[in-house]
Formats: C-alpha cells, structure tokens, sequence
C-alpha cells in the first residue's frame, strides 16, 4: 500500500508538471509579423530591434523591396503586415490613385532630400537655364518646390498646397531652371555620379545606399521641420494590434533614436512626433 501510495504522488507531481510546462509554453507564445522596407536605412534600423522584439514576444520578419511601387501593393494584398519606406504625403497620394485605406502607425524618421551637384556649391550659383534631375515620384514635388522657393530661385502660385504641389505651380523661375521629373527615384545616384544634369535631387535613403553623405555631399537640404517623416504603414484598423504597438515602441525608444543618429551621422533624423 505503502509502495501503491508513492507511486500515486509521483505521478500526480508528473502530471503538475507537464501543466506547469504548458503553461509556460503557452503564455510565452510569439507572434510573427512581416514587414516591408527599402534596403537603407529602413531594412537595417528594423534589423536593430529585432533582438529587442523577440524579448517582447515578436518574431520579425524582413523583406526587402527595392522601388516605391510594390510595397503598398504588397501591404494592401496582405503578404504584409505592414511596411517601412514612404511618407504620408506619398501614402496619401496611393491611396488617391488605388482607392486604397492604408494609414499611418507612427512617424520614426526623417529623410531629408537633398540637391547635389558636380558643378555648384551653392544653388543660387546655378546658372541660367540650368538643368534640375528630379525623380517621377509625384509626392516628393513640394519638397523639391520648397527647397528651390527658400533659397529664392522660384514663386508658387497663390494658395499652392505643398503636400500636394507639383512643376505646374510654379508662378515665376527667374533662371528659367528645367525641372526634368521622368526618373525613377534609385537611379538618382548614377545621374549625379555621372554628372549628368547641372543639379540632381536625391532621397537620402539612396544617396546613403550609394556611398553618399547627404550632410556632407549635398549643396543643399530640406530644413528638419519637413512634414515628411518616413512612417509605418499598416492595414487600416491593424495600427491598434500588440504587435505593431511593440513594434513603433522599439523604433521610438530612446536608444534606438541614439542609435540611429549615431548610425547614419546626421543623414537620417529620428522624429517623435505621428
């Protein structure tokens, strides 16, 4: 009997165990999410809080896109579940055209687009009728436009809404610049390498992916109050989920903005602002 009773007691504590294990198993489950992004910085600043994420139970998973044009694709056909590239002037702008409802997370940095050139050091020394290389991608006119308006080469029309501006609003150009916008937005780098056009406007994610230093190497750029933070885009409804709030709170700390600004010297700006 004697024999009989501890048997009992250790199968019972057996048994207590395996719950307890289950339990455990069951409480630290983690839950998987797939993001898009270009290659620099987006892909390599989600790579640095991958390890900060798996601690808080998220499994991230990265994949790289090298345009601007399938990672809203992507995202709204759920192969995503979110992405990482663009700015809500742009993701505005798709919607418009794709009848799309894709909404921001949260702003993490700032891009700021710059004007480089081989033959000025100044963009008020361009000379008459110089030639400006401008990629197709529409959201990024007002920047553009902005840039040109401050150092005092152009006018806008009346009432032009920067966000949403394009060439067209431009009321007087006293140089007569040639603003040539036909380009995708990855090639600017070749252009300004091989000194084609008399000034070349690049986007800091591939004048950073190219070897360029856009603090060091633009003559000139956008002001850090930019409207065009480069934000998290999910499926509407999707912003409020554990795992995307986990994963703007990683790439808003504190030591992930230090980090970035020691990364990227100054290049890429993290903001703390929607």
């Amino acid at each position: 009997m004697r024999k009989k009773g501890i048997l009992g007691l250790l199968a019972i504590a057996a048994t207590a165990f395996l719950l307890v294990g289950c339990g455990k198993s069951s409480s630290s489950k983690t839950t998987t999410i797939t993001v898009g992004a270009s290659a620099v910085p987006h892909a390599q600043i989600l790579k640095h809080i991958q390890p900060e994420l798996k601690k808080e139970g998220v499994n991230l998973k990265i994949k790289v896109f090298q345009d601007y044009v399938l990672p809203n694709k992507a995202l709204a056909s759920k192969e995503l579940d979110a992405n990482y590239f663009q700015h809500i002037p742009f993701l505005d702008n798709w919607n418009k055209e794709n009848h799309g409802t894709l909404v921001s997370a949260g702003a993490v940095h700032l891009e700021p687009i710059g004007v480089y050139s081989k033959k000025v050091k100044n963009l008020k020394n361009l000379k008459d009728g110089a030639t400006v290389l401008v990629s197709s991608n529409v959201a990024d006119y007002g920047r553009v436009l902005t840039i040109f308006k401050d150092a005092g080469l152009i006018t806008l029309k009346k009432g032009t809404k920067l966000t949403a501006a394009s060439f067209d609003d431009i009321k007087t150009n006293k140089k007569h610049l040639k603003f040539k916008h036909s380009y995708e937005a990855k090639l600017m780098p070749q252009f300004y390498k091989n000194n084609e056009g008399d000034a070349v406007v690049i986007n800091a994610n591939y004048a950073v992916q190219s070897g360029l230093n856009p603090s060091k190497d633009a003559i000139t750029l956008e002001k850090s109050d930019s409207p065009y933070a480069n934000i998290i885009a999910v499926r509407k409804g999707d912003q409020n989920k554990p795992a995307i709030k986990k994963l703007m709170k990683a790439l808003r700390s504190k030591s992930t903005q230090t980090w970035i600004k020691k990364k990227y010297k100054g290049a890429i700006l993290p903001v703390s602002g929607n």
